[in-house]
């Protein structure tokens, strides 16, 4: 319809003489002010935080498998094909490298520094020259693919680990890697074995310790390559055991001197084989092929393209143990998209300055370090205003990040959190936890004050590191995430402890392309370990939640029965008692001729003063308030207090608990290297103090 000028008549507006009047009429400051309110709007709508877009609907992250098994899938997935790789020119650990290196266009790629010193780098085909030459050296030293395939590292991270372990890719040989807390009977165990005749080395101490638990015994070892220089003695030793000894140097020169051709694998290829330190027993070789790394690394890129693609400018830090698959898998996944990886000195001690000077953007950690940090934060919050502040900008923040909004630039970064992301180098944004369970209010608190993108995933090294991941845009805790899409996840009924699968809870079991092919030469076990069907038997339990997530809420593999018949599982005791801010560690203890529980207790050196000031009104040191009766009495009270809001029945609850100034680790023998507790070990260090518990009842 066309409008005639009688209809712009009626609606009066002013004409331009009009407006300029109005405008030449206003006073300057009321000007000025609407100009700051226009620039300020634009400011915010140019600046603004963004949310991060969920990968999928939240609400459903997980979707059943037809066929009557209640088995789960990831909705990421495509279709029923467990997703294998990523990049069809990377579809085995040696092409994850090539690829690497052609991305980065030579970049730099291994790192390293000295104390008080910038990192140095070696190039990506720097690297690559001297896999060439170390694997040629394997081959002349009569290493092959089809005999004589595996060779041991027995070294701290550091950048010659990585490169021996892709000079055994570039030559189809199988990496398996040593760990010194494994003790010499388990070492000479591995090396008998997986029949291994060359070891890599890092230090002295550890060819020592080679040579100590071959002695007097018949063995496979021929040869053992120190990467640093040997002294005549060292090899001297050698030479009377049978065993030659050599610097990686000379090992690399003989190399180059015999160079030979890749000998590229192929996916179905054996990788690595990995021995799990076990609780109980000899450790178990786990066999994990070129497929089963590689598509566990596809996976977690599969989850993260487009919240957190990584780039060939990220940066790793390497300092979780290359021995155990979680940081081999961060690895693969660095190094498929020529980033670089800087080690840290080999002394947690100096961790953060490491992180101060690399300045790393991708940082995977544990559990035990998280609940580290969380304890100094809120340890430096010594007084009433300091918490308030403290608990104040934790809530806006984590406010912001169940809206999808994560950032460090926000005024409570500002003012609060800035110290926290300053230690960790400043430019932090993927963080990943697994290996352990952590409690929610320490992720939570940690994602507010870090500000990155922080994921927990959950899995062993039989599934080669993970079967769940949480996603991008939920940031809620307490679940591990969905599956994964390389793997599938369904639960199986452990009646015993009145879990069934029809009720969304029971045994984790899992079935995909990361599952492992068997332990070594150990029919027995493998059955044990994977069923018919080619499920894996975890012995977690699990619980589905609403949202397609997995909750793990039990163990099965540590159950016993107490006296009256009761099942009790102790770790899901020990998860609820270890809320408490007071204890550290704790280890519940029953038996079949009792009728309750007890625990060993170890308070946190940390936190112990803090508590017992707030709660008690009692200060003093670490080891007189452990002494103390009354102290003693306040921390059982609390975890009977949790416990009781944990939901626990009355037989789950202890009578009576022991204090232990002691933290269990690795060194005292009563961890595994993966932080597990040595149960056996415990049980039987503290019998006598058991006894006298049970007695007093």
């Amino acid at each position: 319809m066309m409008l005639n000028q009688d209809f712009f008549q009626r609606l009066k507006l002013p004409d331009l003489d009009d407006v300029s009047q109005y405008v030449r009429n206003v006073s300057t400051p009321v000007l000025v002010s609407v100009g700051a309110m226009a620039a300020a709007t634009t400011y915010y709508l140019a600046t603004r935080p963004k949310t991060i877009p969920p990968v999928c609907d939240l609400r459903m992250q997980s979707v059943e498998i037809p066929g009557g098994e209640l088995a789960r899938r990831s909705v990421l997935q495509d279709g029923d094909s467990y997703l294998t790789h990523f990049y069809d020119d990377a579809t085995t650990m040696y092409e994850f490298f090539l690829r690497g290196k052609r991305v980065s266009n030579n970049g730099a790629f291994l790192g390293s520094r000295k104390p008080k010193q910038p990192y140095e780098w070696m190039s990506y085909r720097e690297v690559l020259e001297r896999c060439e030459n170390l694997g040629s050296a394997f081959l002349h030293k009569g290493h092959s693919k089809a005999s004589n395939p595996h060779i041991g590292i027995f070294s701290q991270n550091r950048p010659e680990w990585t490169l021996s372990e892709l000079a055994c890719y570039t030559y189809s040989l199988v990496s398996v890697p040593l760990y010194d807390t494994l003790g010499t009977e388990a070492i000479a165990y591995i090396i008998d074995k997986a029949s291994i005749s060359t070891i890599l080395c890092d230090v002295l101490d550890k060819v020592s310790l080679v040579l100590e638990c071959v002695q007097n015994k018949t063995h496979s070892l021929k040869t053992i390559v120190l990467m640093e220089t040997p002294s005549i003695d060292l090899v001297n030793r050698g030479q009377q055991a049978g065993i030659h000894i050599l610097s990686l140097q000379e090992m690399e020169a003989m190399g180059k001197a015999n160079h030979q051709q890749p000998v590229p694998p192929r996916p179905e290829d054996m990788a690595v084989i990995c021995f799990t330190s076990g609780t109980t027993g000899n450790p178990k070789g786990a066999m994990l092929t070129h497929r089963n790394i590689v598509s566990n690394c596809s996976a977690f890129i599969k989850t993260t393209e487009h919240s957190c693609p990584l780039k060939s400018s990220d940066i790793h830090i390497s300092f979780l143990p290359l021995a155990h698959m979680f940081e081999r898998v961060v690895q693969g996944v660095i190094m498929l998209h020529g980033a670089k990886i800087g080690y840290f000195q080999g002394d947690i001690r100096f961790l953060s300055d490491d992180l101060i000077t690399l300045r790393p953007t991708v940082f995977p950690v544990v559990p035990r370090l998280l609940n580290r940090m969380y304890d100094k934060i809120f340890g430096q919050a010594n007084t009433s205003l300091k918490r308030w502040l403290l608990g104040f900008a934790y809530r806006r923040k984590e406010a912001e990040i169940m809206k999808g909004i994560v950032r460090t630039d926000s005024i409570w970064d500002q003012l609060i959190f800035r110290k926290v992301q300053a230690s960790l180098g400043g430019r932090v944004r993927i963080m990943i936890t697994g290996a352990a369970p952590i409690s929610p209010t320490v992720l939570t608190f940690l994602r507010a004050a870090v500000g990155c993108q922080f994921f927990e995933g959950y899995g062993q090294t039989e599934c080669t590191a993970g079967c769940t991941l949480t996603v991008s845009g939920d940031w809620t805790a307490g679940h591990v995430g969905a599956p994964l899409p390389c793997n599938s996840v369904k639960l199986v009924d452990v009646p015993e402890m009145n879990y069934l699968a029809v009720n969304g809870e029971g045994e984790v079991c899992v079935k995909g392309s990361n599952v492992f092919q068997g332990y070594l030469k150990d029919p027995e076990k493998t059955a044990e370990a994977i069923d018919a069907n080619g499920w894996l038997h975890t012995g977690d339990i699990g619980k589905w939640l609403p949202t397609g997530t997995l909750k793990i809420v039990d163990r099965k593999k540590h159950i016993f029965k107490l006296a009256q018949g009761e099942y009790i599982a102790p770790e899901k005791v020990e998860g609820v008692y270890l809320r408490s801010d007071a204890v550290a560690q704790v280890f519940v203890h029953g038996d079949s001729l009792q009728a309750y529980l007890v625990a060993i207790v170890v308070p946190d050196p940390d936190f112990l003063s803090g508590w017992t000031k707030r709660t008690l009104g009692l200060q003093g040191s670490y080891q007189d308030l452990c002494a103390r009766a009354d102290v003693k009495a306040a921390i059982m009270a609390d975890m009977l207090r949790l416990g009781k809001e944990g939901g626990l029945k009355s037989f789950e609850q202890v009578k009576a608990i022991y204090i232990n100034t002691e933290l269990f680790s690795i060194e005292n023998g009563l961890l595994t290297p993966t932080m597990k507790a040595k149960r056996n070990e415990i049980q039987q260090r503290f019998r006598p103090q058991i006894d006298e518990l049970y007695s007093g009842i």
